[in-house]
């Protein structure tokens, strides 16, 4: 089976051990299955708005920091990406904090000009009694390095079919913030996925 890369893969058993124990592997070759969530596991990403924000830094970030973007579902609460860094030296620290950040400042600047009260479901008092806002969760996260063609196309099918696991929808392409549109060749995508280093999937997976 052909492999992305030569390097370890970091595997956990579970996402809150994860979360726990958060390590990256900045690894050449390597593809990453990323999952991150809103502040306090709240539907930050419920509305249209928001996740235009989100697309819109995801595929500034991915011109930046010069990776593709292979998949990615957008959720209520979090959000799952499989994005392969094009570059010999990257950070997926780095990569995140420029996905992230314009989101925050976007949701942020739009509350306090439209919605005041909301401030409070995105407020965190800290033990000297400041007061600061969130959008994201804190933490690293998850952060799976896929290294076989067979890890990239398995976990890109089951982060599409997140949103029928859910209940939201009945097929994957059902869901309007997602690629999974794209792959059926479908119209309606927001962003389109950047699949030219995409490995060929495996005949009979």
């Amino acid at each position: 089976m052909e492999d992305l890369g030569t390097s370890r893969s970091n595997q956990l058993d579970s996402d809150r051990e994860f979360r726990k124990t958060c390590r990256r592997y900045n690894d050449r070759g390597n593809a990453h299955a990323l999952t991150f969530s809103c502040y306090q596991r709240r539907p930050f990403l419920a509305r249209d708005r928001s996740r235009l924000w989100f697309l819109e830094a995801l595929g500034t970030a991915s011109r930046k920091h010069h990776f593709a973007v292979w998949a990615y579902v957008l959720m209520p609460e979090h959000v799952h990406l499989v994005l392969f860094p094009c570059e010999d030296h990257y950070s997926i620290s780095t990569i995140l904090g420029d996905i992230k950040q314009p989101v925050t400042r976007a949701v942020l600047k739009y509350v306090r000009q439209h919605a005041p009260p909301f401030l409070a479901n995105m407020a965190d008092v800290g033990a000297n009694g400041q007061t600061t806002h969130h959008f994201w969760q804190r933490g690293g996260g998850y952060d799976r390095n896929l290294v076989t063609p067979d890890a990239v196309h398995r976990t890109i099918d089951y982060i599409h079919a997140n949103p029928v696991r859910r209940g939201l929808v009945e097929s994957p392409t059902d869901w309007e913030w997602s690629s999974a549109r794209y792959y059926e060749g479908r119209s309606g995508v927001h962003l389109d996925p950047d699949d030219d280093d995409l490995p060929p999937r495996v005949a009979g997976v």
